[in-house]
């Protein structure tokens, strides 16, 4: 339940909407001024009956009076104030901001709930809860919303855009969505709500998290140390993702402001310059009460709205817990154009829209592909460590579900990875992979540089390397996802340049805090990788503020990274055994052979390395692709060994193939078709192709043996 407001300060504030004096309450109450007064400054209370000619003299009930947790309707009620045009005449075409930003679900998701991650309350160490909730509006239900945004204020401004900004990107996207709102009589609605976070603290104006978030452009005030946002374009994504340029906002504040903190809203909408009435608009309106302390009281702020409000601007919360929602008027995902596929089991309403990119259950599907492709270090805990986020996307019609809430799992999105994190949070992670489903831990050096282009290393950042094998449902395989503090994965990259037969692998970089606090300059490292992160944040490299801050080479210190990150991952993907199971099929598999022979022991005679294990593939060209293993005995000296490759044929003698290339990966080196191997090495890799104008018959149709033969391979 929330605890009403003061009694003086909220009278106050009714008072100054109502544009009324102490004096003039004082004779409609009946009551002297100085009892006024004294309620205001808090030295005293009003009588009940007292409180009832109050409450008659605003204008309200008594239940407003003595609950308090709402501002009166009296005086200045709830309008839109459109910013003047600029009185030099200069005009804007729309938000530069959005334009960094694709209208892409996904993107608004991995904005979003990057913004929800750094503003999660910290001291009770619950992660932050987001839901993403695709309402569509049609009939009644759309024209109930219309007018509760006041749209008939709107609509006029809305025609000024069609008419004279028709020639500009904005322009049409706006145009468009009227359109599709008015001919098809329909309107998505996108809400992001997210709980256990701070809120838009502040004041309207003055520094602090609401202004930045609906005042102002590139402002970034951010709670966490290990914060994702840095240029604060972030937000920019909400009004991109709108069609009409429009989001309404109900924040539940952390920390109180005036006595309160649940239901402050306000709206903002965005649009280019326009001409209404013969009156000049710069772009941006918002959607408040009149501030009694501007001039003329014509700059809207934010109010405390009542439930019946908040419920028609379809902004009700769940809970009072602290957080924010965000509702994007006119959803569209023209992104999703581009990769979109018919779903069978939508009907015709399903796909109203001709384009496709209102289509809610699409736009459902993106969201929970994006939320556990981007975020699921974040939703995943083992050990001491709590997740840092849950998520979960719902579909309405009308407040009636069509998709039923879907809480997004890391285990099912990506369970390679999420194994491999939960097993550096448990430690259960081994030096060298040995069996399936191990996770392999390495720490990779990052050499920090010194600030303002001194020469030198700062010091070196132990990040942590972490590998394990790879399953269909994670997607791409053979990839690293790099994280830091808040742990929404920055880049993506896959591993060049791997041998012939290698597991499909998966490797997660943690670096900065997420690294662990105890990594020695865990705070240098997430600052400097904070800084070299673009607005999208999804790579790291050369960017201004880290020339500016560090020096124009200071980007080389994470392309070294990347080197010794890629070197460690084939140190612990190559040289292991092959997995039982692998992907070569039964027919394949029956095709490779190792010969053993079982020799009489000679106690004198010297160990010779020989055969481990064998992967081959045939090639686009019809080529055999080969990687070996060999077990290498303890020895000083270890003889050079030939590799021959024959095809097994069932009586004569065995045709040999010509190799068209050996490469050695690992423990050993080539030189003339001849391995030679690193002294004191137990295990060596190599791989090779064949020739194919050496094969006497069609690939498919032979099998193959691997021999390794003493010297320059003449002798078996």
């Amino acid at each position: 339940m929330e605890t009403g407001e003061d009694f003086g300060p909220w009278l106050a504030r009714q008072l100054k909407l109502a544009r009324m004096t102490q004096t003039q309450l004082a004779d409609a109450a009946d009551v002297t001024r100085a009892a006024v007064s004294a309620w205001i400054t808090g030295r005293a209370t009003p009588r009940s009956e007292t409180i009832e000619r109050v409450a008659q003299a605003l204008g309200t009930d008594l239940a407003t009076v003595h609950t308090r947790t709402t501002d009166t309707q009296a005086g200045l009620p709830v309008t839109w104030y459109h910013r003047p045009g600029y009185q030099d005449g200069g005009r804007d075409g729309g938000n530069a901001a959005a334009f960094a930003f694709d209208a892409d679900v996904q993107v608004l998701a991995r904005e979003t709930c990057q913004n929800s991650l750094d503003e999660r309350i910290l001291e009770n160490g619950r992660p932050v809860r987001v839901r993403y909730t695709l309402h569509e509006l049609t009939g009644e239900a759309l024209d109930a919303f219309r007018k509760a945004i006041l749209w008939d204020d709107l609509h006029p401004h809305y025609q000024a855009v069609s008419q004279s900004a028709s020639h500009q990107k904005v322009g049409r996207v706006v145009d468009a969505g009227v359109r599709d709102m008015f001919d098809k009589s329909r309107l998505v609605l996108l809400r992001v709500d997210d709980y256990n976070a701070s809120g838009l603290t502040g004041d309207d104006y003055d520094d602090g998290k609401f202004a930045a978030v609906v005042r102002r452009q590139l402002e970034s005030l951010k709670s966490g140390r290990g914060a994702g946002g840095s240029y604060g374009l972030g937000k920019a994504t909400l009004w991109a993702t709108s069609a009409l340029g429009l989001v309404l906002i109900n924040s539940t504040l952390s920390v109180p402001h005036e006595g309160r903190t649940e239901r402050r809203l306000i709206g903002r909408l965005e649009l280019p310059w326009r001409s209404v009435d013969g009156r000049a608009y710069a772009g941006p309106a918002w959607l408040g009460r009149p501030d009694p302390d501007t001039q003329g009281a014509d700059v809207a702020r934010s109010w405390w709205a009542d439930e019946k409000t908040v419920e028609s601007l379809h902004l009700t919360r769940d809970s009072d817990e602290p957080g924010t929602s965000f509702l994007i008027v006119g959803a569209h995902d023209v992104a999703s154009l581009a990769q979109s596929t018919p779903d069978p089991a939508a009907d015709d309403e399903d796909t109203a829209s001709d384009d496709g990119t209102r289509d809610i259950r699409a736009m459902h599907r993106r969201l929970v592909e994006a939320l556990g492709r981007d975020f699921w270090a974040a939703m995943t805990g083992g050990g001491s460590r709590l997740p840092l986020l849950e998520t979960s996307v719902r579909t309405l019609r009308n407040g009636e579900v069509v998709v039923e809430e879907e809480k997004v799992d890391p285990t099912v999105t990506q369970p390679s990875r999420t194994r491999a994190l939960r097993a550096f949070y448990d430690g259960t992670t081994v030096d060298r992979l040995t069996e399936s489903g191990q996770v392999a831990l390495r720490t990779v050096p990052f050499r920090l540089p010194l600030f303002g282009g001194r020469p030198g290393t700062l010091g070196t950042h132990q990040a942590v390397l972490l590998v394990t094998d790879a399953e269909d449902a994670d997607g791409a395989s053979n990839e690293v996802h790099s994280l830091r503090g808040n742990r929404m994965t920055i880049k993506k990259a896959r591993v060049g340049d791997l041998p012939l037969g290698v597991n499909a692998f998966q490797a997660v970089l943690l670096a900065g805090h997420a690294a662990g606090e105890s990594a020695p300059f865990a705070e240098e490292a997430e600052e400097f990788l904070r800084a070299a992160e673009p607005p999208e944040h999804d790579r790291w490299g050369q960017t201004e503020e880290l020339t500016l801050r560090w020096s124009h080479a200071a980007h080389r210190r994470i392309a070294r990274l990347t080197t010794e990150v890629n070197a460690a991952v084939k140190e612990l993907v190559v040289a292991r055994p092959k997995r039982s199971g692998g992907q070569e099929s039964p027919k394949l598999r029956k095709a490779l052979t190792v010969p053993r022979k079982a020799a009489p022991r000679r106690s004198a005679a010297p160990a010779l390395p020989e055969l481990d294990g064998l992967d081959a593939s045939i090639g686009a060209d019809g080529e055999w692709r080969i990687t070996a293993e060999v077990k290498l005995p303890r020895a000083d000296e270890l003889p050079a060994m030939t590799p021959v490759v024959l095809l097994d044929v069932r009586s004569g003698s065995r045709p040999k193939l010509d190799w068209a290339e050996i490469v050695a990966v690992d423990g050993c080196e080539v030189e003339d078709g001849v391995l030679r191997f690193t002294p004191r090495a137990r295990r060596a890799v190599f791989r090779g192709a064949t020739d194919v104008a050496s094969h006497p018959v069609r690939t498919a149709l032979t099998r193959l043996v691997l021999e390794l033969r003493a010297g320059n391979g003449s002798e078996a």
